[in-house]
């Protein structure tokens, strides 16, 4: 499996330029940011986890943009996965949106994953002019659009939300297929969108009955007549060894760690012990390997 941290990234604490650098050398495969462009004061939509109006975290109030957060990470690193867990297409042009991320992965040498959401925040989404109920068949246009623009020269897309003529739009993602994760409940609803339109599967923080879900996940994939099987990062605090080999075993491919909200020496203190927790080996020591090796 391939290990991974989040920042809930926002305008204190430490930056994701330094955050990605620190897990890039304590080993980590991958780095991801969330997203909200702002938050109402007043919603009806509530929490998932609060179940109500109520925040759980005052960060959401104070989020940075993720492709400019991501490239000031790519900057400063060169091997780590760069991504988010999750973003909101949504609330984009998804024109001005598919050159933000082609160019992200093109200046980052392809190491740009896509985690995506369909937006608890309704009334975010809203104020975006996202037509309500309409979140899923709004994202999964703007995915297909997206794509239209990575990889054709001439593309165009003709939708119920998104429609252009025949364009052209570079640069290219450096990867032939920019990974796209759905971070959604696991429900066998979610499970037939990722089939269609996605190449993964996020799971929400904290979600229980993992075995039935990822075998529903491989069912719904199979059923869609998809190749291989589908990613499934698991969003986690410090699981234990035991828990990781069973994970492992239900085709779990990845584990993402949030890290604590702390200033610069905390967080990189913890990406070390947290490494070392889960047995990854340090950067340094990867290259002095190489080195010897060569």
């Amino acid at each position: 499996m391939r290990y991974g941290v989040v920042l809930f990234s926002s305008d204190r604490g430490i930056t994701p330029a330094r955050a990605a650098q620190a897990a890039e050398s304590a080993g980590f495969g991958c780095f991801y940011v969330p997203e909200h462009t702002h938050v109402p004061v007043r919603r009806h939509a509530p929490h998932p986890r609060t179940g109500t109006a109520e925040l759980p975290d005052d960060r959401y109030l104070r989020t940075l943009d993720p492709w400019v957060s991501l490239g000031m990470a790519a900057a400063v690193t060169s091997t780590i996965r760069l991504g988010t867990a999750v973003a909101l297409p949504a609330l984009h042009d998804p024109i001005a949106l598919a050159k933000a991320i082609a160019s992200l992965d093109h200046l980052s040498g392809g190491r740009v994953d896509l985690g995506v959401g369909f937006g608890w925040n309704t009334d975010e989404l809203a104020n975006h002019g996202v037509p309500a109920g309409q979140r899923r068949a709004v994202l999964r246009e703007y995915l297909e659009a997206m794509r239209a623009l990575w990889t054709q020269d001439e593309a165009a897309y003709s939708g119920e939300f998104v429609r252009f003529d025949p364009s052209w739009a570079w640069p290219k993602p450096a990867q032939a297929r920019i990974p796209v994760l759905l971070g959604a409940a696991g429900t066998q609803r979610t499970f037939s969108w990722i089939a269609r339109s996605a190449d993964g599967w996020l799971t929400t923080p904290g979600e229980a009955d993992l075995e039935p879900k990822v075998a529903l996940l491989h069912a719904a994939w199979r059923q869609a007549g998809r190749d291989g099987r589908p990613e499934v990062n698991v969003l986690a605090g410090q699981p234990d060894p035991d828990v990781l080999a069973r994970w492992d075993q239900i085709g779990v491919t990845g584990v993402v760690c949030g890290l604590p909200d702390r200033a610069e020496d905390g967080v990189v203190g913890y990406l070390g012990r947290l490494g070392a927790r889960l047995g990854l080996t340090p950067a340094a020591a990867t290259r002095a390997d190489r080195s010897a090796q060569g």
